[in-house]
């Protein structure tokens, strides 16, 4: 193979696309399937290629729309023909490609290397090990959160614009559930960088500061609680499993409910033509998690 894996020289010439103003803010970017068609490569290649771009911050993701240039500027310079160099944020990103397109599973040492053409050993010199990878991934990941400057006015509304960047966080890259969890704090700059706006959603309120550790890490626990789902259904696709929405799985539960062992749930179900969305479920979760916060920090104020 070439010293420069095809991922990312797919991505270097799509960037150069960007950069030579073929493609200008706004356009959409080939997508996967175009990838593919192009380029003559597998479909997990030509999502590794949308996730490099993204992470790059030279494309976003537009509901309805595709992958479109989120910005006229040139993304970072990839020359044609010349190896890769090799730094620890090289190394990040094609992990968090593979993470991306194949799951925290595929993830190894070897596997980056070899993504890379390089040896594995040299990896070790930059990232130190798999854990420090992954953990150097997932601070990446949450380095993505463009936190608005000025900030809202209010503890709700920071928390609020908290938590909604960490689930947009999650869609993009939902492996980082299995990265991080609470028992195990990192001291690294970008995750602490959501720690700080938290914390600082709170000033001035009066509270202790067991109070303010522990509201900042039930939001996190609750946005990657929900965010889990998102991870189960990517793990079912990459397996091939249909991931079946609700209108699907209804008659199943229609008769389930029909034999009267459930009357309370039989009744709602009459009375509701209920169609499950996650994005809904968040939201709906989130507010309920700041009313209960309310209550908790109004008398105190």
């Amino acid at each position: 193979m070439g010293s420069t894996p095809p991922y990312l020289r797919i991505a270097a010439e799509i960037q150069e696309r960007i950069t030579s103003g073929e493609l200008r803010a706004g356009d959409r970017v080939p997508s996967a399937r175009q990838i593919t068609k192009e380029w003559g490569v597998a479909i997990a290649t030509a999502t590794k290629v949308l996730a490099v771009l993204r992470h790059e911050g030279t494309v976003r993701v537009v509901p309805g729309v595709g992958t479109v240039v989120d910005t006229p500027q040139a993304a970072p310079q990839q020359q044609h023909g010349r190896e890769t160099e090799l730094t620890a944020a090289t190394v990040v990103r094609a992990g968090m490609a593979i993470a991306d397109a194949e799951g925290l599973a595929a993830l190894s040492m070897r596997r980056v290397a070899t993504e890379l053409g390089v040896p594995t050993m040299s990896l070790y010199r930059h990232v130190g090990s798999k854990d420090r990878l992954v953990l150097l991934m997932a601070d990446a990941a949450f380095g993505e959160a463009e936190f608005p400057d000025p900030p809202p006015t209010g503890w709700r509304a920071r928390l609020e614009v908290l938590a909604r960047l960490q689930w947009a966080m999650y869609h993009r890259h939902p492996w980082v559930v299995t990265a991080m969890w609470v028992s195990r704090p990192e001291p690294e700059p970008k995750l602490l960088a959501h720690t700080e706006w938290a914390a600082r959603s709170f000033d001035d309120l009066g509270l202790d500061p067991d109070a303010v550790i522990y509201a900042h890490v039930s939001l996190y626990s609750y946005v990657r609680g929900v965010a889990v789902n998102l991870e189960l259904e990517a793990v079912a696709r990459r397996a091939g499993a249909p991931v079946e929405p609700w209108d699907i799985r209804e008659p199943e539960f229609e008769r389930l409910l029909a034999g009267g062992q459930f009357p309370t749930l039989a009744n709602l179900n009459e009375r509701n033509d209920f169609q499950f969305d996650i994005d809904k479920l968040f939201e709906f979760g989130l507010q309920r998690l700041l009313d209960g916060f309310a209550a908790f920090v109004e008398p105190r104020r």
